[in-house]
Formats: C-alpha cells, structure tokens, sequence
C-alpha cells in the first residue's frame, strides 16, 4: 500500500505553493487525512461548511496535486473529521484511522476522483500583499499627513470605537499603498485580513448569484476578521453588488470587525450608490489625499533614488535633477516614480553620469503644453518597441508575442487617454469592452510580480507622455 500519509504531506505543501498562504490557511490547512483503506481517501474537515467549500471547490486540484506527486487514488471523499483536530503534517496514527468512523458515514460527501470542480479554485483570498509598500516607505506631507496617520492608527488598533476607515484621493496619489500597509500591519497583529479590488468583490458576488450559491460567498467573506476593499467606485455600476456591500459592511459592524476602503471621491460624490450607502460610508472615519506640495514630491523621489542606489550603486542621480523632476507641480506621486523609473533605468542601461541636460533628453519632457497622447500614438510605440505591424494590433492573433503587447498598448490607451473601454476596443480591431478590461488587469498584475516588465511598461508610458518643459 502506497504511504498516503506522505502523500497527503507532499500534497499540502505543494497546494501550498499553487494557492499561497491565505488560501491554503483558510481552506487546506484545517484538512486532516482521516482514513485510507484499499487506496479510498477522505480527507477530513472539522466544519461542515469547509466540508461543503472544499468538495465544490478545491476537491480537483487536491486530486490533481495527488496525481502530480504520483499517487492515484481509487476515490477521494470530503468527510466531516472524527477526529478534533489535525495531527502535524496532516496525517493520523494508523490505529486510529476509522475510530468514529461510523458514527460519521452520514455526513461523507463523496466525489468522484476525476469529477471537475464546479466553482471558481481562486477564491477569494489570492492577492498577494506588496511587501515593500509599508508605513515606514510611505512618505507623508502637507496633503496626506492625516490620511498617512489615520490609517496607521486604525491599523495600529489604536482607533477601536471605529469600524471603518475610508480614504479618498486621485489616482496615484497613494490610497493603495496605505491600504497595502494597514493590511500588512493587521496580518501583522495576527488579523485574518481579506484585500479586494472592488471590481473582485462584484466578479465573485456576481459569479455566486449565477451560480444560486451566493450564501457560500457570504459565509467566505465573513471569516475575515478585517476586510479591505479598493477603488469602491467600480462597485457602483451594479445595484446588486452595491446592495450586498452594504450588507457586508453592516454585518462587519455587527460583529464588531474592522473595514478600510478607498476610491477616488468623498462618500457623497459616488454616483450611483443609494444614501444608504452613502451614509454608512460617510458614518467612519473619511481622510482624504491630496497632490502633494514640492517639498513631499522631492522627498518622494529621494527616497526613491536612495532604494535604487542601493540596489545598483553605480546609479546616482544628483539632487538638482531631482529637484528638476521635482518642479512637475501637476504631478502625483506614481507619476513622479515614473519619471524617475525611466530615469534612472536610462542611466543603469547607458552607464551615462546624469547630468540636467541628459536628464532633460531622456525624460523627454519638453513637449510644448497642450500636446494629448492618442490611441494610434500608443499603438505605433508600442508596436516599434516590440517590433510588431501596427496592424497586428487589430488582427486576431492570439500568439503571446502579438497578445501581450495588444495588451500593453490596450493598458496604455486606458491609462493615458480618456477614451473609453467600448471606444478602445473598437481602435483594436472591434473587441469587445471587457477584453480591455481584462488586458488591463493581466498588465497590472504582471507590473506587480515582473521587475522587468514593469520597467518596460513605465519605459514606453513615460516615452508616450508629453508634458511642459521641465
């Protein structure tokens, strides 16, 4: 007989590895091996609502992981445990495998071992939190001391008598960064912290109300002990999602659990939320984050040089031409990092001593004011810099060295242009809005976890952005 207890340990760790921390902590890590007789498994979990999650969820690719370790069992069944709690590593003593076994049978749910799962395996719980984007990084000033200081406090514990915490500001100028940090700081504090893009939260509402499975996304949410939820204003183009948040965040407040939220306006300006809404927003605590004054943007860009001197200590960049990129006094934060990325990678790929003339050329920011990037600007560039035909951009390939940049220039056209999703699906061959919308959260993802690719990305966004004479 195969050993399944090293088997089941094999399979956790390499679940470990596909789902990531929180997702395996909430989900996979309560599991115990419960028995295994003549090759049959079940694998034990201590609730039945995780019995119920895991067998319509996650029951596939425990098999496959499994198969993967090569192991093929005959057939593997979620059961309610018989036993109070998993033994380390997930496995239990061989003389113990079918105690309370039968008084158990009746809660066995079997599954077939090559049946596909039915529901979404990402869950809600895989973002990955930036471990460099923390308080101590972020650097406060006129225009967001408050919003700096509220959220480490709320992080802190320091605000108890207050369940929610709403930040406001334009794009760029922060919001993520806090929300990144409180999140690291609750986990921190042992929190069980859940981070959703609202546009997450309406993807999994929505998918559970088409499933008719909406209260398991209820039950799933709320074990969270903190819940974070970004760009709030993408919640209000559906009336149901915004209904459920409500509930959500009044649940949260019943049970005297912590939430933080961020969009880009006050509570009152959001349009398309009922007063109910905005009134529970408006009812915590609201700071907002302002453009910041010149001494916090060139605090910003010192910061910034110090990290990547570090890093590449061939790389210096002198303070006056700091304080040149300093003086863009329309600005914000992300763009100034921009300019300073493309900057600073200029000098690591030329070995050239930056000087405010070459600064001056490789920036590329003397454009006369009132010059606008368009679509087509975007797609030449981008199309030169991977060394495509402008025209694969409306062709329907789907090779990765066509979809990817399709991407990047469908990414860009959002980002600096005003034009809309329906709008630059039509510049790109006539596809549909919510390809864009998925091109652009495949870049933003790929920004976070690529270096390089996020280089690449900054590189050609600086290249395509005009602005006044520095």
């Amino acid at each position: 007989m195969p050993d399944w207890r090293a088997a089941w340990a094999a399979v956790r760790e390499r679940m470990r590895r596909e789902l990531g921390d929180p997702v395996f902590d909430a989900w996979i890590g309560p599991l115990n091996l419960e028995s295994f007789d003549a090759d049959e498994l079940k694998i034990g979990a201590t609730k039945p609502f995780v019995r119920n999650w895991v067998a319509n969820h996650y029951v596939g690719r425990i098999e496959k992981a499994f198969l993967a370790e090569g192991f093929a069992p005959a057939s593997l069944a979620i059961v309610i445990s018989a036993t109070p709690s998993p033994a380390i590593g997930g496995g239990i003593p061989r003389e113990t495998q079918h105690q309370g076994l039968a008084e158990t049978q009746a809660s066995i749910s079997y599954i077939s071992p090559r049946s596909e799962s039915r529901g979404s395996d990402e869950g809600l719980w895989t973002r990955m939190l930036h471990p460099q984007q923390t308080f101590d990084s972020f650097i406060p000033g006129a225009a967001n001391q408050f919003g700096h200081g509220a959220a480490k406090s709320f992080a802190d514990g320091q605000q108890a008598d207050i369940p929610l915490l709403y930040i406001h500001g334009g794009f760029g100028f922060g919001k993520t960064h806090l929300l990144n940090a409180a999140a690291l700081e609750f986990r921190k504090r042992g929190k069980r912290t859940l981070f959703l893009r609202a546009e997450d939260f309406m993807r999994h509402f929505l998918g559970a109300l088409y499933r008719k499975d909406t209260l398991a996304f209820k039950e799933e949410l709320r074990t969270a002990e903190v819940l974070i939820i970004d760009d709030l204003q993408h919640i209000c183009r559906s009336a149901a999602t915004a209904s459920e948040f409500l509930y959500t965040v009044n649940a949260f407040a019943d049970l005297r659990r912590r939430v933080v939220i961020a969009a880009d306006r006050a509570p009152q300006a959001l349009e398309g939320l009922g007063a109910d809404v905005k009134s529970r927003l408006a009812g915590g605590l609201c700071v907002g984050l302002d453009k910041p004054d010149r001494d916090t943007r060139f605090a910003i860009l010192k910061s910034r040089a110090t990290e990547f001197t570090r890093h590449k200590p061939d790389v210096v960049i002198p303070e006056s031409v700091l304080e040149r990129i300093a003086d863009i006094e329309d600005a914000s934060p992300r763009e100034l990092i921009g300019v300073f990325t493309k900057l600073a990678t200029y000098a690591d790929l030329t070995k050239k001593p930056i000087t405010l003339e070459v600064a001056e050329e490789a920036v590329g920011l003397r454009a006369g004011p009132g010059a606008k990037t368009s679509i087509e600007d975007i797609q030449k560039k981008t199309a030169e810099f991977y060394k495509l035909d402008v025209k694969d951009f409306h062709s329907p390939q789907r090779a990765r060295r066509v979809a990817r940049p399709r991407q990047v220039a469908m990414y860009l056209s959002r980002k600096l242009t005003t034009r809309s999703l329906p709008e630059i699906g039509r510049r790109f061959g006539g596809r549909d809005h919510t390809t864009v919308l998925h091109a652009c959260r495949r870049i933003e993802a790929l920004i976070v976890e690529d270096a390089l690719f996020r280089q690449e990305v900054d590189f050609l966004s600086q290249m395509l952005q005009r602005r006044p004479e520095i």
